[in-house]
């Protein structure tokens, strides 16, 4: 029978501390069938174990169509433009699409980028002194990720208010109503464009280059070039924007923490792992279907269903002690904020690095920052593929020299 949880899904209360309800799901029925906002039925996987192996298992696969929701379809045209990358599909060509960019994010390459990082975070914190009151979000949290992926990848930062509307309604999905069609044909025109003129112009940067293998070696089709790109872009600043608004979260709203990570900031990478499994900017994985008939967790799945694993869920399993405290200090974390398995996260030592510049900048420069509104006053946006506030209004308070 199918449970309909579309109303738990919208319900602004659930968005702000979904925790209870996840902790019901996976006592009662840890993998149960459910209606999701799309109209699109699902098993929905809640427990630790089960959603280690389900992301390992190769038996889901990413590249079989999930179902239409019930909501209007994207043409062939545009969703063929923005499916083709790594994480809609299987080996063999998952390993040959995650082989042509894997080399920008290893660890020697991300930690290169620390200096420019550290720069851009300067630079957004001079910004915020002598105001009375900033939205955190859109101040730093935001504008810090987007602008390294846009260097990154060699894309005009002047463009990113733009590609921000696009991008909250794309990560929003079908609870965006009728606007998520325009916002992916935006977004498909404007990744078109850029490999235009970078075709025209090419520089020293990874859309070049990837552009060059798809142009020299005839290695990535037009769709999959569009799709690469489409994926590096969002999910090179989303996952980082929530990661440190969450975590900013966390730490304001008991501020005993807050003054403790000042006071000792070695505990500072630890603390980054605990904000990624307590509330990590990635609530869902992305869709896995059923390529034969299979078994989690007990229940039996059919081939051809959809499943979803809940990643946030799983982060609050009793496989953690005390799951439901913030602990900065926890000893062993194997949350799965990035995920597991062959599509773990592949930016995530740059969203880390970016995240401890980004704490121990904020944490230094305004030790008096505070929150402007009531902890329970903050919004979430909808969704269940990230997890993030819609903004976080701060009192700086009195910056450092």
């Amino acid at each position: 029978m199918t449970q309909d949880a579309r109303s738990s899904f919208a319900d602004p209360q659930f968005q702000a501390n979904p925790h209870p309800v996840y902790a019901e799901w996976r006592r009662t029925d840890p993998v149960r069938w459910v209606r999701l906002p799309s109209g699109l039925d699902a098993w929905v996987v809640t427990r630790y174990e089960d959603a280690r192996r389900a992301l390992s298992d190769p038996r889901l696969s990413k590249s079989l169509p999930v179902g239409a929701p019930r909501s209007s379809a994207l043409s062939a045209d545009i969703g063929g433009a923005v499916s083709r990358h790594m994480l809609a599909s299987d080996p063999p060509d998952h390993t040959r699409l995650r082989r042509l960019v894997s080399a920008a994010f290893t660890a020697r390459r991300v930690e290169a980028l620390r200096p420019r990082i550290e720069e851009i975070a300067d630079g957004l914190l001079d910004a915020m002194s002598g105001r009375d009151r900033v939205d955190l979000i859109d101040a730093f949290a935001f504008p810090l990720p987007i602008q390294v992926i846009c260097e990154l990848l060699g894309i005009p930062a002047a463009d990113q208010d733009s590609f921000r509307a696009w991008s909250t309604i794309i990560v929003t999905g079908s609870q965006s109503g009728d606007r998520l069609p325009g916002a992916m044909r935006a977004m498909v025109a404007y990744i078109r464009g850029l490999i235009a003129d970078r075709r025209a112009h090419p520089g020293d940067d990874l859309l070049t280059g990837l552009i060059e293998v798809r142009d020299q070696q005839d290695r990535l089709s037009e769709d999959e070039l569009s799709s690469m790109v489409f994926l590096l872009l969002i999910a090179g600043h989303e996952t980082t924007v929530n990661l440190i608004g969450n975590g900013a979260f966390l730490l304001l709203s008991r501020r005993e923490r807050w003054d403790r990570l000042r006071a000792d900031p070695a505990l500072l990478p630890g603390a980054i792992e605990e904000f990624l499994r307590y509330d990590g900017p990635v609530e869902a994985a992305t869709f896995r279907v059923a390529a034969e008939d299979l078994e989690i967790g007990g229940q039996a799945i059919a081939a051809g269903q959809p499943v979803l694993v809940l990643l946030l869920s799983a982060n609050h399993d009793d496989r953690f002690p005390d799951a439901d405290e913030v602990l900065l200090d926890r000893a062993h974390n194997p949350h799965l904020g990035f995920g597991h398995g062959i599509h773990y996260c592949l930016g995530a030592p740059l969203a880390r690095l970016e995240a401890q510049i980004a704490f121990g900048k904020l944490l230094g420069r305004f030790p008096e920052l505070r929150l402007a509104v009531p902890a329970e006053d903050l919004a979430w946006r909808p969704g269940l593929l990230l997890r993030g506030l819609r903004s976080l209004p701060v009192v700086p308070g009195s910056p450092t020299a």
